[in-house]
């Protein structure tokens, strides 16, 4: 692939590069990615900007590996834009496949969605797309391909939009955090050993030395599991066995390096960009002061730790006072591998990187028992959970469909896997409140329920038991009606629900002020609630943000229309 590339050179380099200018040159220090020295994300504003996607060799903890970039880098280019401009966005394809961007978050005009065969025909090799869109909302956002697998293989970056005015949340300084996971083997091949054994990567399976331990479950339950076909330590689909964290494009042994001056508040624009991962985030010694969730404002609330599933973005602020470093740590929910990073008054410093915690292990609420006890398990709980399918009656029965959760909870008070006996404060959805009232307050029209559903063994995942290339029609809704939809989650992993081109209110009891999202993880075995105003015209995608269930089927099209009957 050409002559060795120097990362550091390489991303300089990059900030020159295409139609955008390369921000240190703009903005304050307070609001460059990070300070003077440190290598750094390039960073594009104005409103014509040029992009182009390609193949490069990027470097990771000292070891060269090919990547799909944008304008060289991995992730790309730091995208900064303003509320109120217009913009121009060329994309230029250099690959010899088809490619596109879709901006995760915004509030675009469909055809500039970015999502090849539902918002417009793709990027075809060797060709150029230009989108042009308002810029009607502010935040951190971020974009990626909805091509085939590439979002795997490096193609995604952060976005920010600067508020028109003065931005409410109020810091010295400001560092942008994209969390992903990377893999030297192809996607495709990644996607064909989990349709051969979903559990491929899970090494991290129960052994007679844990149970002998005391660390694992006692024999009558995991004997109960095994009747069940399951493995309560099938957290994640792909673990750290072969993916190597990354925090802005860097591993562990990189240890990327943002600076801060003590005293400082220091915003932190969180981005998991990953393809299959939920990120559990701390920085021990420093409380993080949560300021915005999916790129919209929240009233502040102050937590130890937070679980951010993929495709979803926080904003939080710290407040170093020590001289001293501090671990920024992304640790894998299934606690297989962690993203590193360090905050530090200046370049070179180390804190001490805290060990991987005890692996978390599946319960019965994961499996849709609700609250129930482990001795429903030797009462048949598969059997009830098939038993269960008369209260899902608008599901396709068929080999995916694994099983019906018989009692699913809402769990948007709980912490996520793994972490409700943390030991310290750590973030729920309900925990979150919008800082404004919400544009629209109006009680819903109609209400549906929609099930995730899979089958862990044959790899197969989709919404009511139907794949995307099993839909006859899409889902159909009236311009600017409101719709309650509740998601129930049949399976034993969490789902990252993204729906383009709206935002949604979490239904979590704040009422007027209920956050809102355009992403939200439903944890297993649980359901979700939210309100939508389907205000946006066109057609949309709807799927889970897990790639690889993506890429399975568990992905639909909602189309919104005038007038149209639901």
């Amino acid at each position: 692939m050409g002559r060795p590339i120097d990362r550091r050179t390489m991303l300089s380099a990059a900030a020159l590069t295409g139609g955008g200018m390369a921000l240190p040159g703009l903005f304050p220090v307070w609001a460059l990615p990070v300070s003077p020295g440190i290598p750094t994300l390039p960073a594009l504003s104005g409103t014509d900007i040029a992009l182009s996607i390609g193949h490069q060799a990027v470097t990771i903890d000292g070891r060269r590996h090919h990547a799909i970039a944008v304008n060289g880098t991995v992730p790309g280019p730091l995208i900064r834009l303003r509320e109120g401009q217009q913009v121009r966005l060329r994309v230029e394809n250099r690959l010899d496949e088809d490619s596109s961007i879709h901006w995760h978050g915004l509030l675009v005009p469909f055809q500039f969605d970015g999502v090849p065969g539902i918002s417009f025909p793709g990027i075809a090799p060797r060709s150029t797309f230009t989108y042009e869109f308002p810029v009607i909302q502010s935040g951190t956002y971020w974009y990626h391909s909805h091509s085939g697998l590439q979002e795997q293989i490096g193609h995604y970056g952060p976005l920010v939009i600067d508020p028109a005015g003065p931005d409410p949340i109020v810091a010295e300084r400001e560092h942008v955090i994209v969390l992903s996971d990377f893999s030297p083997v192809h996607p495709h091949a990644i996607f064909r050993k989990l349709k051969q054994q979903g559990g491929y990567f899970n090494h991290n399976r129960q052994t007679l030395a844990g149970l002998l331990a005391g660390k694992d479950q006692p024999m009558g339950e995991r004997l109960a599991w095994g009747r069940m076909r399951m493995d309560p330590t099938d957290i994640a689909d792909v673990t750290g066995a072969l993916y190597t964290y990354l925090v802005n494009g860097h591993g562990p042994a990189d240890n990327w390096t943002a600076l801060f001056r003590p005293g400082e508040r220091v915003r932190l624009r969180i981005i998991n960009a990953s393809a299959m991962t939920t990120f559990n985030v701390r920085i021990p010694g420093l409380a993080m002061r949560v300021v915005q969730a999916d790129g919209l404002a929240v009233r502040p609330v102050t937590v130890d730790e937070l679980q951010i599933a993929v495709a979803e973005t926080y904003d939080v602020v710290v407040t170093p006072d020590e001289t001293r470093a501090y671990t920024l740590v992304g640790e894998a929910m299934d606690r297989s591998g962690m993203a590193r990073a360090t905050l530090a008054p200046r370049a070179g410093m180390a804190a001490d990187v805290p060990p991987l915690r005890p692996r978390p292990l599946a319960t019965m609420k994961d499996m849709g028992m609700g609250a129930m006890g482990h001795g429903a398990m030797s009462h048949g709980g598969m059997d009830m959970g098939m038993r269960a399918r008369s209260n899902a009656p608008g599901v396709k029965l068929n080999p995916g469909v694994q099983s019906i959760s018989p009692m699913p909870v809402d769990r948007s008070g709980e912490p996520g896997q793994g972490l409700e006996d943390a030991g310290h404060r750590v973030l729920v959805y309900r925990d979150l409140v919008a800082l404004e009232r919400n544009p629209d307050t109006r009680p819903p029209g109609r209400s549906m329920e929609i099930h995730l559903t899979g089958n862990m063994e044959r790899y197969m995942w989709a919404f009511d038991g139907v794949k995307l290339s099993e839909v006859a029609a899409p889902i159909p809704f009236r311009k600017d009606e409101r719709v309650r939809i509740t998601l129930v989650n049949d399976t034993m992993m969490g789902h990252p629900i993204h729906i383009h081109g709206h935002f949604f209110e979490l239904v979590t009891g704040h009422g007027d002020h209920a956050p809102r999202k355009h992403t939200v993880n439903v944890q297993p075995g649980g359901k979700v609630t939210f309100d939508i105003t389907a205000d946006a015209p066109g057609d949309w995608a709807f799927h889970c943000h897990l790639l690889y269930h993506m890429h399975a089927g568990m992905m639909q099209v909602i189309t919104v229309r005038p007038g149209e009957a639901a």
